[in-house]
């Protein structure tokens, strides 16, 4: 019987060994888990029932088997399919558990549950072991998933707040240019505005190459450029005043630029008749506020259906503790956004008005 007990120790020794070494073979792992449970339950079957008679120093074989099984009881639950796994990791711990009724005849009926239990408990442990391997694995997954979301929504928001920005003002100035005839002019503006679109595509593909961060664009000293180039795209004509008195982060900063090129790049889309913007940047002890309104009014409705740069925004600035609300008001629409410069108990935020969440999920115009 030293070749069934062989036969019975080589199988499940031989399977643990390439599941470990050989991870391309992993999708077999259950098949050939099962086989080796087959066997191992085969042979003790034979023992039980007389067939079989167990070979002298046949002990020790038998102990690497059932570690062997317990081994493929733990691979089984941390790599194979749900459903593969319910069937193969118990048919394999039910023969590491059961192994010792070759060389061992209970008293009792008992007792035999009570030894196979004993050696069951190898199983159980190895499953739990891989279980929880499996855990770490599914919330690895999970994490490089929801960055790798977070990156896409990230380069998202920038090519949408400002490579969209900069392709309208493209066609903007194309389209001033048509009606005033002075096409020389417009094609350089055109150009300049396509320039800046190119360099903030090439700046992020540049990172992404590369593996950098993405880092944001934009700073509260643009905010200025970007609204003469605004007035100059168009009729609309941007009144800004500025009022900072105290210094403003530099993540603040760049989320006040980026609201304001949203801000301005809505106007232009949504309220093609306005004729003059009031733009105001103030920053005060906490709290750097932002007010944007126009005069554009559609007597029609819009075909144009509204974009995701607002709620994108509005999801930045309450991720940093403020607020931002656009609503229409008589013959215009305004847009509001205050962020707090620090935690300052000068700083109550009032986003958790369910008016001024409605508000903020409002469309442009």
């Amino acid at each position: 019987m030293w070749v069934a007990s062989l036969v019975s120790v080589l199988v499940p020794v031989a399977v643990a060994a390439t599941t470990l070494y050989r991870p391309r073979l992993r999708p077999r792992l259950p098949a050939l888990t099962c086989v080796a449970a087959a066997v191992s339950l085969a042979i003790t079957l034979a023992h039980v029932i007389g067939v079989a008679q167990p070979a002298g120093g046949a002990e020790a074989p038998g102990m690497i088997e059932s570690v062997a099984l317990m081994t493929l009881t733990g691979l089984t639950v941390r790599y194979a399919p749900v459903r593969q796994a319910a069937l193969a990791a118990p048919a394999a711990g039910l023969g590491a558990a059961t192994w010792l009724l070759r060389f061992f005849t209970p008293a009792s009926p008992l007792e035999g549950v009570g030894v196979c239990a004993f050696w069951g408990l190898g199983a159980l442990i190895a499953a739990g072991v891989g279980a929880y391997l499996r855990f770490l694995d599914v919330r690895q997954d999970r994490a490089v998933a929801g960055m790798r979301t977070t990156l896409r929504l990230q380069l998202a928001r920038d090519l949408h707040d400002f490579v969209a920005h900069d392709i309208s003002e493209m066609v903007a100035h194309a389209q001033a240019g048509r009606v005033a005839g002075d096409a020389s002019q417009a094609l350089e503006r055109v150009e300049a505005a396509g320039q800046r679109a190119l360099s903030m595509l090439d700046r992020t593909l540049d990172m992404l190459h590369h593996g950098r961060p993405l880092t944001p664009a934009g700073d509260l000293s643009g905010i200025r450029e970007a609204a003469e180039r605004f007035s100059v795209a168009g009729p609309a004509q941007v009144h800004l005043r500025m009022d900072a008195a105290v210094p403003v982060p530099a993540e603040t900063a760049v989320l006040a630029y980026r609201i304001v090129v949203e801000g301005l790049t809505n106007v232009r889309r949504h309220a093609p008749g306005a004729r003059r913007v009031e733009l105001g940047v103030s920053a005060e002890t906490g709290v750097l506020e932002i007010t944007m309104v126009n005069d554009g009014v559609r007597r029609t409705r819009s075909g144009r259906r509204g974009g995701s740069g607002l709620p994108g925004l509005t999801a930045l600035v309450q991720a940093q503790g403020g607020e931002l609300v656009t609503r229409a008001i008589p013959e215009g629409w305004s847009l509001t956004a205050r962020l707090p410069l620090a935690q300052s108990p000068e700083w109550s935020p009032e986003s958790s008005s369910p008016t001024t969440r409605k508000a903020s999920a409002a469309p442009s115009a």
